[in-house]
């Protein structure tokens, strides 16, 4: 039954719902009833959250992600940073780590004026649709590189990379000049521009800027993000 519980909750990634019990049921491919009855149990204990029909995650998991003492040190070392990268760009600001082959956001600090994204903290999405994704699996190692270029690689929107051929030039390119992009690949209109933090010569993260694509200008952006992520790799290794 527990493992039925985390298939229901996992069905949720990336962008943590809202669905209905039919879709959830598609998702996991459990039994209708098996999952009304998971939902309901759920519900009760604050991992899902239930509006009409449709269910979503709840706060209880966040509650729960926030207590990780490596996620929770990270974030209380990495705002400082966050928040020096947000007031010279007034664009919205990510911190994100690395699970499997998605990238899970620590923090975000929202931009005036941003549109809709789909990023949103304790979410997840694929490396390799995101900067910040790119910028981890880029200065990951060689393994993790030839193990997601190997599966078929997701797709967001129309601009995602689904070529392994052209997402191993981009993740070449990032390694080459310390630095990640993103065009449109997951959400269309916007642009990211993302870099590595790294903690005793290991990416334990990344940060980025994300840019309406009509403003986005990399050469004024990219010194901010070299800095905010040379900052907080410079603490980490002070802390570490």
């Amino acid at each position: 039954m527990l493992k039925k519980s985390v298939n229901v909750l996992e069905s949720f990634q990336p962008t943590g719902g809202p669905f209905r019990l039919t879709e959830i049921s598609e998702r996991t491919g459990l039994p209708k009833p098996t999952v009304h009855r998971l939902a309901a149990e759920l519900t009760a204990l604050g991992w899902l959250e239930r509006s009409g029909a449709q269910y979503r995650l709840g706060s209880k998991l966040f509650e729960l992600g926030s207590l990780v003492p490596r996620r929770r040190d990270l974030r209380e070392a990495a705002l400082p940073f966050l928040q020096d990268l947000f007031e010279a760009t007034r664009e919205t600001v990510h911190l994100g780590v690395r699970e499997g082959h998605d990238v899970v956001y620590v923090e975000r600090i929202h931009g005036h004026g941003a549109p809709p994204l789909p990023s949103r903290i304790g979410g997840s999405l694929p490396l390799t649709c995101t900067g910040v994704g790119k910028a981890l699996l880029a200065f990951s190692g060689p393994e993790l590189t030839e193990e997601v270029l190997a599966a078929p690689l997701p797709s967001l929107t129309p601009h995602s990379i689904t070529d392994p051929t052209r997402m191993r030039t981009a993740i070449e390119q990032a390694q080459a000049s310390g630095l990640a992009y993103e065009d449109q690949e997951s959400t269309p209109g916007l642009s990211c521009i993302a870099a590595p933090v790294f903690r005793a010569g290991e990416a334990v993260a990344a940060l980025s800027v994300a840019v309406p694509r009509s403003r986005f200008r990399p050469a004024n952006l990219a010194p901010a993000v070299r800095t905010a992520a040379l900052g907080l790799s410079r603490v980490l290794r002070t802390d570490g």
